[in-house]
C-alpha cells in the first residue's frame, strides 16, 4: 500500500537525474576553478596584482564553485523553483549579515583600541 501512494505522489513529477557525462563536467569545471585559483595564488606576483582583487577573485571563484556543489552534488538545481529561491535569499541575508557584523566590528575594533 505504502508504495502505490509513493508512486500516486510522484506521478505527476518529473526528477532529472544525474547522468555520468553531466558528473564529469561539473567535475572538469569545478577542476578548472580550482586551477585557476592556484595559478591566482601561486603564479601570479603581488605587484602584478594586488591583494585586495586577488581576495575578490578567491570569493567569486569560490561562489561560483559552492553554487556548482550545491546545485549539481546537492541536487538543488533539480528541486521547484519556490524552494531554490527561498535557500538563495536565506544564504544573501546570512552573508550580508556576516558582511555587516566584520564591518561593525573593523569599526568598533579601530575607534575603541586608541
Amino acid at each position: 500500500m505504502s508504495t502505490e501512494n509513493s508512486n500516486l505522489e510522484h506521478a505527476g513529477e518529473h526528477h532529472e537525474t544525474m547522468s555520468k557525462s553531466r558528473i564529469w563536467k561539473v567535475f572538469f569545471i569545478l577542476l578548472a576553478i580550482t586551477v585557476i585559483e592556484f595559478i591566482i595564488a601561486l603564479a601570479i606576483p603581488p605587484a602584478f596584482l594586488p591583494t585586495a582583487f586577488k581576495n575578490f577573485l578567491y570569493v567569486a571563484l569560490t561562489l561560483v564553485k559552492a553554487f556548482y556543489i550545491v546545485a549539481f552534488f546537492m541536487h538543488l538545481k533539480f528541486e521547484k523553483y519556490s524552494l531554490i529561491v527561498g535557500i538563495t535569499v536565506s544564504f544573501i541575508f546570512i552573508i550580508f549579515f556576516i558582511v555587516l557584523m566584520l564591518t561593525e566590528g573593523d569599526y568598533l575594533n579601530s575607534h575603541m583600541n586608541v
